[in-house]
Parts: structure tokens; C-alpha cells; sequence
């Protein structure tokens, strides 16, 4: 159905957008869910579940956690993002034993946190974040 959508729309955004969020449940691979994404992204650069998708289709994770940051700085209050960045940022910290990427998702973290007054997500992001102070890598 949504193929057809996009078939009779090829130039609506939001369609492909709609598009590429069915590939990526569906299991189709970010080779296509990215393809789409960047379509929607020149169609639309303010569409953020383009790049939200964009960077969800990265398969590599450092290239990834990049993308995230990417669709922080065009989309500095989306939460969604940021907490996207820094739980990136925390898997190439841990998996690459890189301290810039430990320190940005702990000043990610920080920021999320700093701006919730919701009594779970607060304890949930300080839990993570003496987790994360206590990293030596």
C-alpha cells in the first residue's frame, strides 16, 4: 500500500518517510530504508523521521553514532536524537575503548538530564550516568 502511495507521490516526503519506517519494521535493510531516507531528506531537509531513519540505516556503528549527531545539530531539542546519540556514542565508547565518544555521550546524557523533570527518566539517566563515570578505558 505505501509503495503505491509513494508510486502516485514521488515527491511527498512524508509518503516516503512513511515508506522507509515500513521497510524498516518489515526487515527490508537499511540499504533501502537509507535510500529512501536521503530521498525524503532532499525533498524535505526538515523532515526529521527522514533523518531520524537516515540515521537509523547506518550500519556501521561509528558512521552511525556521526549520523546522530547530525540530526542533533539540525534538531537540537529532539530528545529522541540526542538520547540515539548518546546511547551510540556509548557503544563505540565501550566497543572501541574511545574516551571522546564515552565523554560525549556522558555530556549527552548530562543534557538529557538536565532538562527532565520526569522522576523515572531522572533515575534512569543518573543510574546511567554513574555507570558510565565509573568506565576506564
Amino acid at each position: 500500500v505505501f509503495e503505491s502511495v509513494v508510486e502516485r507521490l514521488p515527491n511527498d516526503a512524508q509518503a516516503i518517510v512513511v515508506l522507509a519506517n515500513a521497510y524498516w519494521l518489515t526487515g527490508r535493510g537499511p540499504d533501502a530504508v537509507g535510500k529512501l531516507a536521503r530521498r525524503a531528506m532532499e525533498l524535505d531537509a526538515e523532515n526529521r523521521g527522514a533523518w531520524h531513519l537516515y540515521a537509523l540505516s547506518e550500519s556501521e556503528p561509528r558512521a552511525r553514532m556521526e549520523r546522530w549527531r547530525e540530526v542533533t545539530i539540525r534538531f537540537p531539542a529532539d530528545q529522541l536524537a540526542r538520547a540515539a546519540l548518546a546511547d551510540n556514542a556509548t557503544s563505540v565508547a565501550g566497543a572501541e575503548h574511545d574516551p571522546l565518544a564515552l565523554d560525549l555521550a556522558v555530556a549527552t546524557y548530562e543534557g538529557l538530564l538536565a532538562e527532565t523533570k520526569n522522576t523515572d527518566q531522572r533515575r534512569a539517566l543518573k543510574d546511567t550516568l554513574v555507570t558510565l563515570r565509573k568506565w576506564k578505558l
